[in-house]
């Protein structure tokens, strides 16, 4: 990676910010900015992909800001909006005249490309026929940007979303592609670096919309590849460096997962034992979690870990709570308390009092904790508040050190393969911040809910593991219902729990699809179930993608 890129990607991970603050960044960075669509995450992977830094902030975020991250290229995204509707979001004023005063290449996808249209002079229309799904597009231009040259009559399957429609181009625009409605699906205005695709080329039901961003950024924007994990892991390693002074000191935040696994291994690879890591048992783990976690750091990894059994005061904060978003703060919150305490015990111990707190925060936590439309923050739609970023108290007293804020699952996963952490810590399915508090729905301390649900989970996990289906599946676990159902077991009426059941394949977690047991395993695992778990007698399974569900219950 170039530095000037690096320089982004360090500079917006130790940011309290979502949006990077960063003086020269740039040389190589596609700026995507996000107009609400549900596919955005996918095209900031898609560039990823291709070897190219790319951060993704509000499509209404301030001017100055954009400017200050100097751009490469720009793409707008799609979104749920019509470009006629009060209070559509729209890009900052003079961000066109920023665009083509440096010399910033512009891609407009779906939404994004009618609002370009639109603020250039064009017009914008309510389809006759709306367009949604698969559709054929034709290349209708000899030579093009986005398609090559002698492309023209050529026609590809790609995945349209749209009830409005381009009906008349502003000046210098030519149209390069239409669907076989008649739709225009494609324009250019290379001499203002202007371009627009009316359907997303960033989902895989476009097949060839890789090759189309992949002509976009490398032939006509003349961007580099060179965003690499290797540079990313030296430049976070110079940021926090500069940022912790030599002789403070940092806690770090463990859960035994592999974000905050690979989060402590960097930072300890950067300041040495002056990180002070802390394991906590919040009463919400799962299984034999406790043990399990805490001989793995002393074995493998060989960290210095602290454990704090805490189970008390978080359940009894929890008591009587029902409402996920209020248990997901409280758990933020009793964290922070807890990290207080350990910081104050530490400064007596060492004689200087610890003035970081290290997290393994990861991007689509923070893509999913973005507040509501409307708000006057930004219009994307907040899916739940994740405990280390929308739960933290205002007055917390530790400054936060989020080193993986940019990155999703795989790329934490490559990083900590460069920092050799061992791949059966790199391999665990991803857990949630607040526990299994997210997998009781509602009231966590009403009866045996809890005890229940670790001896389901465990059983359902390990014939996963016994099946070698494990690294193949993103996530598995077992969710509490709270609801009681009439069975049958010894021939005698029950009313007894039920649970679910739900496994998924996924690349980041952003989008996922159920996974396909065979009849047999499933019929084995419930069998287990219902015969070893006392107070089950239903067991049912999630079939939902994400979206329209998320991966969690709460």
């Amino acid at each position: 990676m170039g530095s000037a890129s690096a320089s982004a990607m360090g500079s917006a991970s130790a940011s309290a910010s979502s949006l990077p603050a960063s003086a020269g960044a740039g040389e190589n960075l596609v700026l995507i900015l996000d107009f609400g669509s549900q596919y955005t995450h996918l095209i900031t992977r898609r560039v990823r992909q291709l070897g190219v830094l790319s951060l993704c902030v509000s499509g209404t975020a301030p001017l100055a800001s954009l400017a200050g991250l100097r751009p490469r290229a720009v793409v707008l995204s799609g979104g749920p909006h019509s470009v006629h509707a009060p209070g559509a979001p729209t890009f900052p004023e003079g961000f066109l005249e920023f665009a083509a005063g440096a010399g910033a290449h512009v891609l407009g996808v779906c939404y994004g490309m009618q609002l370009l249209v639109q603020s250039l002079g064009g017009a914008v229309e309510a389809c006759e026929k709306q367009e949604y799904g698969k559709m054929e597009v034709e290349v209708t231009a000899r030579s093009s940007a986005l398609y090559g040259e002698g492309e023209v009559g050529k026609r590809q399957t790609v995945w349209m979303s749209h009830g409005d429609e381009v009906v008349r181009l502003p000046e210098g625009f030519e149209v390069v592609a239409r669907s076989v409605q008649g739709a225009v699906a494609a324009v250019e205005n290379r001499e203002k670096r202007f371009y627009g695709l009316q359907y997303h080329p960033e989902v895989t039901h476009s097949p060839q919309g890789m090759e189309t961003l992949r002509r976009f950024l490398f032939d006509v924007c003349g961007i580099k590849a060179d965003w690499k994990m290797q540079d990313v892991l030296d430049e976070e390693i110079r940021t926090i460096q500069s940022m912790v002074g030599p002789d403070e000191h940092v806690i770090c935040a463990l859960s035994g997962g592999v974000d905050s696994t690979v989060a402590a291994t960097l930072v300890h690879t950067a300041i040495g034992d002056r990180l002070h890591c802390v394991f906590v048992d919040n009463g919400l783990l799962r299984y034999n979690e406790r043990e399990r976690v805490m001989s793995t750091f002393e074995s493998d990894l060989h960290l210095p870990v602290t454990c704090i059994d805490a189970s008390e005061q978080f359940l009894s904060n929890l008591k009587g709570v029902k409402d996920p978003e209020m248990k997901r703060k409280i758990i933020g919150r009793e964290f922070i308390v807890v990290f207080d305490d350990f910081a104050h015990k530490l400064e007596q111990k060492i004689g200087k009092r610890p003035g970081y707190l290290v997290q393994g925060t990861l991007y689509p936590d923070v893509i999913e904790s973005c507040p509501p439309p409307g708000s006057g923050r930004t219009h994307s739609h907040t899916i739940k508040s994740h405990h280390n970023v929308g739960g933290l108290p205002k007055d917390m007293k530790l400054k936060l050190i989020e080193p993986l804020k940019l990155l999703f699952k795989d790329e934490v996963r490559k990083l900590g393969s460069i920092l050799n952490v061992p791949e059966s810590f790199l391999k665990r399915h991803p857990f949630p911040g607040p526990g299994l508090a997210v997998r009781v729905l509602g009231d966590v301390t009403e009866g045996n809910a809890l005890e229940v649900l670790r001896q389901v989970d465990e059983i359902f996990v390990q014939a996963i593991k016994d099946a070698g289906l494990y690294d193949i599946i993103w996530q598995a676990f077992a969710v509490f219902l709270p609801v009681q159902t009439v069975g049958v077991q010894g021939d005698q009426r029950t009313h007894s729990h039920a649970v679910a059941l739900r496994a998924i394949t996924s690349e980041d977690g952003m989008t996922a699809d159920w996974y396909y047991f065979e009849r047999e395993f499933l019929v084995d695992v419930v069998n287990k179930i219902c015969n070893n778990v006392r107070g089950v007698n239903r067991v049912v399974q999630d079939i939902t993608q994400k979206p329209p569900a998320t991966v969690e219950w709460e």
